[in-house]
């Protein structure tokens, strides 16, 4: 942090965000379910394999968040979420953008906005970034236990979950607040 606030000018103010990306397919998860004692509820399952990704990136301290859905997972896909997350900066502020270590976040193809500075995760620590618990809570209320009928039909319930939470600020903030990142 400091090495970051050493580049920039006197009183910019930072933003930690973090970012991740999700596979969403017709082989959704089953998530648990209430039930009468004693009974067995269907869940449907699907054996197509269409797919999606989210890439989300939120800012806990904001309650806001960044969003794309897109047919593919690789560096021009990262290269379109930066540029959205960049749009979603405090106008002044900078980003520190924490994230995995993904080819597609490391690979030097990407041309990273002025006002992003990325951090990476160390190796396989995915309980460090909060994202993967925004997935968590979107798989288990707006997108397991369904029948996608169409790759369409998987990108308009991605982008309805992900503006959802986006409704709901308070949620962002209740799921990714990170005691050890906000304490610079």
């Amino acid at each position: 942090m400091a090495a970051v606030r050493s580049r920039l000018p006197d009183n910019t103010q930072i933003e930690v965000w973090f970012q991740d990306e999700a596979r969403v397919d017709q082989k959704t998860k089953l998530t648990g379910r209430w039930a009468k004692r004693g009974t067995r509820p269907a869940a449907p399952k699907d054996q197509r394999t269409k797919s999606a990704y989210i890439f989300g990136a939120i800012c806990p301290a904001r309650g806001v968040g960044a969003g794309l859905v897109l047919p593919r997972c690789n560096a021009q896909a990262m290269q379109w979420h930066l540029e959205e997350i960049s749009s979603q900066v405090t106008p002044g502020a900078h980003v520190l953008l924490i994230l995995d270590q993904a080819g597609g976040h490391t690979t030097g193809k990407l041309t990273v906005p002025t006002n992003i500075t990325l951090l990476t995760l160390p190796p396989r620590a995915p309980e460090l970034n909060p994202v993967e618990n925004i997935w968590q809570f979107m798989r288990e209320n707006w997108l397991s236990n369904r029948i996608f009928k169409s790759y369409d039909d998987i990108v308009a319930l991605c982008c309805e979950a992900w503006n959802k939470l986006i409704d709901q600020p308070w949620k962002i903030m209740a799921i990714g607040h990170r005691k050890w990142a906000h304490r610079f």
